[in-house]
């Protein structure tokens, strides 16, 4: 089994990066193998609904001048998504946004490529308005038939400055807590 995890914040080894680390941590202990994709700082294009997704069928986007349809045969190849992003006003980042516009039209155009894997959202947040950043990853999760594990917490971790969510104890104990879930489920589904 495999897990690939996307952090889309331009702080590779920042906070998001952080607290991906610790779900994945609880993965590896399982035996799950983990590969973490750095999205942000990317040149990654928002969706212009074009639908050639639709018309072609191939499981790509049209747009083969960014990442995206690397990533798409991640999320394909892989049991487990695991989306990890900054809070940006209230919501996630533009990579993140477009990662999710892309994949998720092209996943729905081509007969669902990401149902019934598992997925969880991760973020990170100085203050507030994580709760939308979240809503607005794991909408990607439903509408796209995954099945999303829960944790003690919402999946947030507390933290502005590069490393301060390890300070954040609930945050981390989350994180640790969403790993295990997310491994156990893993394994029931596969």
């Amino acid at each position: 089994m495999r897990v690939v995890a996307f952090n889309a914040s331009s702080r590779k080894d920042g906070n998001t990066a952080i607290l991906l680390r610790r779900v994945l941590d609880e993965l590896e202990r399982e035996d799950i193998a983990a590969e973490v994709v750095n999205i942000g700082g990317q040149p990654l294009r928002g969706c212009t609904g074009c639908r050639r997704c639709r018309t072609l069928q191939d499981g790509r986007c049209s747009r083969d001048d960014d990442l995206v349809n690397a990533c798409i045969e991640k999320m394909r190849a892989a049991d487990g998504i695991l989306l990890g992003s900054p809070t940006y006003f209230s919501d996630v980042t533009t990579e993140m946004k477009a990662l999710i516009d892309r994949c998720g039209f092209v996943a729905k155009s081509n007969g669902d490529l990401f149902r019934r894997k598992v997925g969880a959202a991760v973020v990170a947040v100085r203050r507030a308005g994580s709760i939308h950043a979240f809503d607005t990853m794991n909408h990607f999760f439903t509408i796209n038939q995954m099945i999303v594990p829960g944790s003690s917490y919402w999946n947030v971790g507390v933290g502005l400055e590069k490393g301060d969510v390890e300070k954040d104890e609930e945050g981390l104990r989350t994180m640790k807590v969403l790993g295990e879930n997310m491994a156990w489920l893993l394994k029931k589904v596969r």
